[in-house]
């Protein structure tokens, strides 16, 4: 990919790549919750300071991504969908951080 060649929708689906495992990251805690009869406030007291539950949780959440990914490739707008994979990516350091350090 050029950086030269960077457009707005580029743009568009790396801050929606990033935003949407935010917004998923709640919802998937809270149906764990349900399913295991857990509290919603353990769960998130276990995903804050148990770095491989993190870790788990936050990569379920990154598939989320891949909904988005495919309903704008089937609509051919693939600036979109490789803006939505980069914002995916984005998580890769942390995961990286949590993980060996």
């Amino acid at each position: 990919m050029n950086l030269r060649k960077w457009s707005m929708d580029h743009t568009k689906g790396l801050l929606l790549g990033i935003i949407t495992p935010l917004v998923i990251l709640p919802l998937v805690l809270l149906v764990i919750g349900w399913t295991q009869d857990y509290y919603f406030e353990q769960l998130w007291s276990k995903f804050t300071y148990n770095n491989p539950y993190r870790i788990k949780m936050i990569t379920i959440s990154i598939i989320a991504n891949l909904g988005w990914f495919y309903l704008f490739l089937n609509k051919e707008r693939f600036n979109f969908a490789m803006g939505i994979i980069l914002g995916s990516l984005v998580y890769a350091p942390y995961i990286i951080y949590i993980k060996f350090f």
